[in-house]
This record gives structure tokens, sequence and C-alpha cells, in this order.
């Protein structure tokens, strides 16, 4: 059930396959050597690694940071752990739709910039320079509380003797983070890491739902973006087939690069 429709795309990345015409011939790889030729392909490849980047920095930081606040028991804590949560829960759509609704020219934020007194607030969707930042803060903030779980399951996980321990021999709340809680909670960083990555490469809702692509033809366009726009508009299944080929590649070899450079630091802490 997994490896037949892989091997499908990739059989049909090597064809020339398109919904105008019946007749189908394998063209090798002419198709990848096309995509790896082209800007625009190239240009959508750069964005969803900025955009990679962008949340599994962002939202491995702040998740660890707020989970550290919402260690504490109570109702209080309980209560912003589930609100923290929330978005993780509604589909991307959904919260596309929110965040579309606050970033928008005359949206909530800039409204509210505006009776701030700034005369011209930025196009957060609009601008090239904005756009891309805007959708990866749309997606940290919907995979925010899923990284709270994580760290939230490994500080837990963490022995009270040790802190106890390093209170009694004087260590300060930064000291007790770098020798115990940080290398503690290395297995959480690992399973955040590598969920991240893959969630945020293979990114299209947000894309759709926020700037379809733009601004401009291709200002926030993603590989995902691009897969679709290619096999459902343009009708070009084989090139679109590549693309999703080469996706798979750079997830693949990302992922287990990724997962094999923390495992051994988890070994090594």
């Amino acid at each position: 059930m997994v490896l037949a429709p892989i091997l499908w795309t990739l059989y049909i990345g090597l064809t020339d396959e398109r919904a105008s015409r019946r007749d189908t011939s394998l063209v090798g790889l002419d198709n990848y050597t096309y995509l790896l030729q082209n800007e625009g392909f190239r240009h959508s490849l750069w964005n969803t690694v900025v955009i990679t980047v962008i949340v599994v920095a962002l939202t491995n930081v702040l998740g660890l940071g707020i989970a550290l606040m919402l260690r504490k028991r109570g109702w209080l804590y309980s209560l912003l752990r589930g609100l923290y949560f929330t978005p993780v829960i509604l589909s991307a759509v959904v919260v596309s739709v929110i965040g579309r609704s606050i970033l928008a020219d005359k949206g909530l934020l800039n409204s509210t910039l505006v009776s701030l007194g700034v005369q011209n607030p930025p196009g957060w969707l609009t601008d090239p320079s904005y756009a891309i930042y805007s959708v990866a803060g749309i997606m940290v903030w919907q995979m925010l509380g899923f990284a709270v779980v994580v760290y939230l399951a490994g500080i837990s996980g963490i022995p009270v003797e040790l802190e106890e321990a390093a209170s009694l021999d004087g260590a300060g709340p930064w000291q007790q983070f770098r020798a115990i809680t940080w290398p503690m909670v290395a297995p959480a960083l690992t399973i955040n890491t590598v969920m991240l990555m893959i969630s945020s490469f293979k990114v299209y809702d947000q894309i759709a739902v926020l700037t379809n692509g733009g601004p401009g033809t291709d200002g926030t366009a993603t590989v995902a973006f691009d897969v679709v726009r290619t096999a459902f508009l343009e009708q070009r299944p084989g090139v679109a087939s590549a693309m999703a080929g080469i996706m798979l590649l750079v997830v693949a070899a990302a992922s287990v690069t990724t997962l094999k450079l923390l495992q051994r630091r988890e070994v090594n802490l």
C-alpha cells in the first residue's frame, strides 16, 4: 500500500504523460533535467527550504521554552497547555483562514497598527519581503502545540532527584538546564525536528489559502504547491510526478541524515 503508489509515481515521472493526449512514452530523466534547469522550480525548492528551516528552528525553540514554563501542575497550567494545543487539532485550512483574517492588508493586525499611528503597515501576505515569513509564522503557530506536548513529555521523564541534587550543589537555573534538562530532552528534540521537517517540506494547504503561491507568480510557491498546480492545472502529470520524486528524495535524505545525527547526539549525551 505504501510502495506501489511511490513506484508508480516514480515511473510516471520518467514519461511524457499529459492529460491532453493518450499516447505516452518513456523519456528517461528528461523531466528531472528540465526541472533542475527550471528557475521556477528551483525558486519553489528554495521557498520550501526557507519555510522548513524557519518552522523547525522557531517551533523547537519556542516549544521548549513554553514547555519549561508549563511544566508545573495546576488548573491554570493545564488550561494553558490545552490552549497551546488547540491549533494542532484544527485543519490547516481553518488555521490558514484565521491567519489570513489577521494578516490581510486590512486585517486585524494592520488595523491595530493603524490605530497605533502606523501610516503604512506592511503587506504581510502581498509584499514579497514578508509573505514567505508570514506563511512560516502561521505554520509555527499551528505546530507549536505539538512541540510543546512532546517536550513536556520529555521533561516529565526527568528524575526529580537529579534536579534536587543539582540545587543542593548550588547549580542555578541555567546550569540545571544545560547539564540536566537539555541532555534529557534529546529524544524529544529528535522527534520534533524530524516531524516538523517532514510536515514543513510538504506544505500545500497554507500556501493555497494564504497566498495561492503569490505575491507574483511564484512568490511563496513550494514544491508541493507546484506539484498540484502542474498536475491538475497545467495537466502535466509526468512533470508533476518528477517533482514529487525529487521532493521524496530530498525529504528522505534530509530525514535520515537528521535522524542519525540527532540519535548519535542522544547516545553521546
